[in-house]
């Protein structure tokens, strides 16, 4: 659903990823709401990487080409070091499947992307790479087109996440329980859903108690006590919510969404025309 990508760029953002090889910690260069800024990073470290960490680099800068749409030119980029990748190291060439998947999905291509995301989890796993190994497999639920193969995709995905001995493998458990949850709403197994929902609060809430993924774990709840008619329950989390943001300094316009939405099915409509202003205002481009 629409707040997945949001949980998973905050889990990423707080996951410190293992290092490579020769000291570049490539994830801590990655602002994913901010693909060029995360661009002139790499760039940056590229100008003094060597071997398999410059050949990483790459591959992070196609994606930062991937999630600003601009498909034609991270092919380039992973085209252009494809004859390298070849005779590289395992972590070089998962990253390399990885992003070739990962353009090839938001591009439309999820079939063309499915063997690849297949193939960065066989190499991962052979080579110990657990959280490499953890995102492949994740890639490879969002890109099953059979729900119940998406469904067992996930759970695998939790479980091998859970099991892994590299604790940032570790923090895929949470933006994978979003997964499963998304997944079981979208199939309208909404008890389901719930107990994903519930499970990947409770994991993001380990990480960081009071951070704004813990947050929007508890919209997913709450939206799904709502879609099962469960409205007083719904409410008070949403208004928890309006809370805790407030306080954050940060209004969420899909929480006002849903405070619109619960009032109206209350019979509150004055309620419900003030919170579908207030969320006009607040997905309005300013």
């Amino acid at each position: 659903m629409r707040r997945g990508a949001a949980l998973l760029a905050g889990a990423l953002a707080l996951t410190a990823a293992k290092a490579l090889a020769a000291g570049i910690d490539v994830y801590a260069l990655w602002d994913y709401g901010r693909p060029a800024e995360s661009e002139a990073r790499f760039r940056e470290a590229l100008k003094t990487a060597t071997g398999d960490d410059a050949l990483v680099l790459r591959t992070q800068i196609a994606r930062t080409y991937s999630l600003r749409r601009r498909f034609d030119e991270a092919h380039a980029e992973l085209d252009a070091i494809a004859p390298q990748v070849a005779a590289a190291g395992d972590e070089v060439r998962v990253h390399a499947l990885l992003e070739r998947g990962r353009t090839l999905r938001s591009s439309g291509r999820p079939a063309d992307a499915r063997p690849l995301f297949g193939q960065a989890v066989d190499a991962a796993r052979r080579a110990g790479l657990e959280r490499l190994a953890a995102d492949a497999m994740h890639m490879v639920a969002l890109v099953e087109p059979d729900t119940d193969a998406a469904i067992d995709w996930h759970r695998r995905t939790i479980a091998y996440a859970r099991a892994a001995q590299d604790p940032k493998a570790r923090g895929w458990v949470a933006p994978a329980l979003n997964n499963l949850g998304d997944t079981l709403r979208r199939s309208r197994r909404l008890d389901e859903a719930l107990a994903a929902f519930r499970d990947a609060e409770q994991a993001y809430a380990q990480r960081d108690p009071a951070g704004e993924t813990v947050r929007m774990a508890r919209w997913q709840v709450a939206n799904v006590l709502r879609l099962l008619g469960r409205l007083d329950e719904a409410l008070a989390m949403q208004l928890d919510l309006e809370r805790r943001n407030a306080e954050a300094g940060a209004p969420d316009g899909y929480v006002f969404e849903e405070l619109a939405l619960l009032y109206e099915a209350l019979g509150d409509a004055a309620r419900a025309a003030a919170y579908r202003e207030r969320h006009r205002r607040a997905t309005t481009p300013r």
